[in-house]
């Protein structure tokens, strides 16, 4: 059953994790998980201090070559009647700094209590959802 905008977002929006999928000039699609916060048709991911094997992440760098990202997550049940999937298809907007990033590092703070001591530090990928998709077994 095709989900609508409004059902996927609020499956999106109740989802611990989901996944990012950036795409740069080589075409090559790179998909990495995440936690994120939602407000209206913005998703919030920050960079933050997890072990990363480097600064220069890839997700950086294809969206300064190609803005238009991806995002996803689903749940699985051995009991397929429970499967859904939503899809939030948009614009990235890279904040460094400035009162839009605090605002969204808020806002993942409130959403994840292991935020609480340590904020994320990094840059934060905001994205302007243009289309939401998303099917459920019923």
């Amino acid at each position: 059953m095709r989900l609508d905008p409004d059902e996927c977002r609020e499956r999106l929006g109740a989802a611990r994790s989901a996944y990012l999928a950036t795409v740069g000039a080589d075409l090559a699609p790179h998909v990495v998980p995440v936690v994120f916060a939602l407000a209206d048709d913005v998703i919030s991911i920050a960079v933050d201090q997890k072990p990363k094997t480097t600064t220069n992440l890839r997700r950086l760098r294809n969206l300064a070559e190609n803005p238009r990202v991806a995002a996803l997550c689903d749940h699985y049940a051995d009991d397929w009647s429970q499967l859904w999937w939503v899809r939030a298809d948009g614009i990235a907007t890279v904040e460094e700094d400035g009162p839009v990033r605090q605002a969204a590092i808020d806002q993942l703070v409130r959403r994840y209590p292991q935020y609480d001591d340590d904020p994320p530090r990094g840059p934060v990928v905001r994205i302007a959802v243009t289309r939401w998709t998303g099917w459920a077994f019923r």
